[in-house]
């Protein structure tokens, strides 16, 4: 019959809600905010009642919407699409996940603008789909279990196909990503797109018998991830020319993370960050090949901290700490791109520096003294001055191979520090012996 007033349209529009079994949650763009949910979004869950439910908001309760700024993105993508469709999880308050597809439309009331998402729990559409495949049980744990996300490209007109877990992978949602090989290439990272196109093309001229790749990817937010794509022909034309390639990608962020992390720690000084020992062995090595090649000097300086263990021993090692790390970072700033400032081992440094004769490694090597003298260490208290000893060498003049420079700037140090420390001494060129 007839709604009497406001009161009773508004008691009957709240029982048309909570009688509906899709959850329904009406959210403020700007914070992503629930202003208002019906029974089953609460109830669904876990909660006793609405209020608890409205404490909480889209990054809190969605598992795959990560930090304000996807949100943002999100936001925009809703008021240009109607209705705007995701697949993710939801947060159940006692911690498991529940697989839903939400649609989410953008509408104005009373001067303010508000979203309306409809969630629809899959769980059950999930299980089906998961025995319907039982069948077939290996296939998809390759594909859907081993890999986070599938494509396939049509080669003749550039489609690409993304599955909905390379898309959530990226942070996309299912109807975003156009279909098309830009939309993979444009957010491969620029240092490795090189050798991801030549491993491509290797594979596409027979070169290779499949393409496989490790590089970085761009997702939604704008940060990369590490991939590990793989991918074969599976379809060739008349003319024997390939026509579609498959693959899937994992993503080994994690992996690649750690594994960047010890190869860190296994090539550089961890109090400084420099270059340890062993990496500055090597680097001296293939800058003096290098040099040889294109017929261009190469000059070093070994260079020892004056007096350091009286500066461990009059203010602690940690002050200690304090000085080797301030040279590192003094020194960082005023030497070349091209020159590689390494912590030889205690209070001893090296410079490598291609391209440099004597005397313009000399004119560098004083001004960075110069620099130590004057450093104020702010911090450590009667501490007033910091100085070093440089013993400076150069190739061809001091030696040709590794070992004989570095006898040659060892004795250069040694003479400095015997001649009264904070200087730079040359090495010696010796005399042929007849």
């Amino acid at each position: 019959m007839p709604l009497s007033n406001a009161d009773n349209s508004h008691a009957v529009l709240q029982a048309v809600f909570d009688a509906l079994p899709d959850s329904v949650f009406l959210i403020d763009p700007a914070s992503s905010g629930i202003v208002y949910c019906n029974r089953a979004a609460w109830s669904g869950l876990g909660y006793s009642r609405a209020e608890n439910l409205l404490e909480h908001s889209v990054l809190s309760l969605q598992r795959d919407v990560i930090g304000p700024e996807q949100w943002l993105s999100i936001a925009a993508e809703i008021r240009a699409r109607a209705p705007y469709v995701f697949i993710g999880c939801h947060r159940h308050r006692l911690g498991r996940e529940i697989p839903v597809e939400v649609h989410t439309s953008c509408f104005q009331f009373q001067d303010r603008e508000y979203f309306l998402s409809v969630a629809r729990d899959i769980t059950l559409r999930t299980q089906l789909e998961r025995d319907l495949s039982a069948r077939d049980a290996q296939l998809r744990f390759a594909l859907n279990e081993a890999s986070d996300g599938l494509w396939d490209w049509e080669i003749g007109s550039d489609r690409v196909f993304f599955s909905p877990q390379l898309k959530r992978m990226l942070g996309y949602g299912p109807d975003e990503l156009e279909p098309t090989l830009s939309s993979w290439t444009d957010n491969i990272h620029h240092d490795d797109a090189a050798q991801v196109h030549r491993i491509l093309e290797d594979h596409l001229s027979g070169e290779r018998e499949r393409y496989e790749a490790e590089y970085r990817l761009r997702n939604r937010n704008g940060h990369y991830l590490w991939v590990h794509d793989r991918g074969k022909i599976c379809e060739r034309d008349e003319n024997s020319r390939p026509s579609r390639v498959v693959g899937m990608v994992q993503n080994i962020t994690d992996r690649k993370n750690l594994e960047l992390r010890l190869q860190q720690l296994a090539s550089h000084d961890s109090l400084t960050g420099l270059l340890n020992r062993r990496e500055a062995e090597i680097v001296l090595d293939t800058q003096l090949g290098l040099c040889e090649r294109l017929g261009v000097p190469l000059g070093i300086c070994l260079f020892d901290l004056d007096n350091f263990k009286q500066i461990n021993d009059t203010h602690g090692h940690q002050c200690g700490d304090k000085v080797l790390t301030g040279v590192a970072q003094l020194f960082g700033r005023h030497i070349r791109r091209s020159d590689f400032l390494c912590r030889w081992g205690g209070e001893e440094f090296m410079l490598i520096c291609m391209d440099s004769n004597l005397e313009q490694l000399r004119h560098r090597i004083e001004t960075l003294r110069h620099l130590l003298a004057a450093h104020p260490w702010e911090g450590i208290d009667a501490l007033e001055q910091v100085t070093a000893s440089f013993g400076i060498a150069s190739c061809p003049e001091h030696g040709r191979d590794a070992r004989e420079l570095f006898i040659a700037v060892d004795e250069a140090l040694y003479r400095a520090k015997a001649a009264g420390r904070n200087r730079v001494e040359p090495a010696l060129i010796k005399p042929l012996t007849p």
